[in-house]
């Protein structure tokens, strides 16, 4: 029997991109609500409670509003907002972190998708603190560089425009008031003392981005250089069909030596870097920010939480 999906704020890059992973899957229905009755809450809270799974794909307030409605205890929701995920009562939507990551969502009906900053920088952040190498202390940066879609509309729209202004050409450094939203999701999933100096970058390209940890390997709890912390990460992700640690020295591989933000566009995977030497090692997660860092994170969820083949529906990329 076909699982019954809603996706609230199916108009936005999020819902799209679900809407277009799903539309191909036999085993899933997809809920149609009468676009008239899109902003209509009392109709969205009836086809959600009707619905096995539901994604919201909307703003913080009315996620919020939505998971509210919901008061079928069968259904599950995917939350892909900002809205809920610090609190305790929702389970956080990165099963690679660790077996009780992948437990809890296979257990819970609230789930959060991940923050596509936040995801990577907790791909790299969680292994070193849980395991010892970091401790919670360690003063903690993240570059990250990404494309313009996970802006929302508005902001496609202005890099759309052929009358834009010349600087949208360019990366352009934001948030730099160290206020943006995914900075406590950063910290209490990566089970920091406090939040990690955040600089994001947007890119004049669609989708794609780069998350960047670097580190100083005398400030470590434990000396590790950039081919033992390799070493680690191989080990720590052995096994993960989304989470692919290129060999140590791949920098030297790619094009001119450089990390293109935008190589895993369209696809749900994520391929992991450790570059560096013995006293500054470089940690870089590449992925699509619509895909992992977004719809493909959702998807996975979903089918953990359905019991249903984990990678169903996704795209991915060779694993070496």
């Amino acid at each position: 029997m076909a699982v019954k999906v809603f996706i609230d704020g199916a108009e936005g890059t999020t819902g799209l991109r679900l809407a277009d992973r799903l539309a191909h899957r036999d085993d899933v229905t997809l809920l149609a609500i009468d676009p008239h009755l899109r902003k209509d809450e009392s109709a969205r809270a009836k086809i959600s409670n009707s619905a096995d799974v539901v994604f919201l794909c909307l703003p913080d307030d009315a996620a919020r509003a939505a998971a509210g409605n919901i008061t079928n205890p069968h259904t599950r929701i995917i939350d892909a907002s900002t809205a809920h995920r610090v609190l305790d009562n929702w389970v956080y939507g990165l099963p690679e972190l660790s077996p009780a990551h992948r437990r809890a969502i296979a257990q819970s009906t609230r789930i959060c998708v991940p923050g596509c900053h936040a995801g990577g920088f907790a791909l790299l952040a969680y292994p070193l603190v849980s395991a010892g190498i970091a401790s919670a202390e360690y003063p903690f940066t993240a570059h990250s560089v990404t494309g313009f879609s996970g802006a929302g509309k508005k902001v496609i729209a202005r890099y759309a425009d052929a009358n834009r202004p010349a600087d949208y050409a360019l990366p352009r450094q934001y948030a730099l008031g160290q206020q943006h939203k995914h900075l406590p999701e950063m910290k209490k999933i990566s089970g920091l003392a406090r939040p990690p100096v955040f600089n994001p970058i947007i890119g004049d390209f669609y989708a794609g981005m780069v998350v960047t940890i670097p580190l100083h390997t005398h400030l470590l709890n434990k000396y590790a250089d950039a081919k033992s912390l390799h070493g680690f990460f191989s080990e720590y992700y052995a096994g993960e069909k989304l989470v692919h640690v290129r060999p140590f020295g791949a920098e030297e591989s790619l094009p001119d030596g450089m990390l293109a933000p935008d190589a895993l566009a369209g696809r749900d995977d994520v391929e992991i870097f450790v570059c560096g030497n013995q006293e500054r090692v470089i940690l870089a997660a590449r992925f699509d920010n619509l895909g992992k860092g977004a719809s493909g994170a959702a998807i996975q969820c979903m089918n953990i939480a359905l019991g249903l083949p984990e990678y169903r529906g996704l795209v991915t990329g060779p694993s070496n």
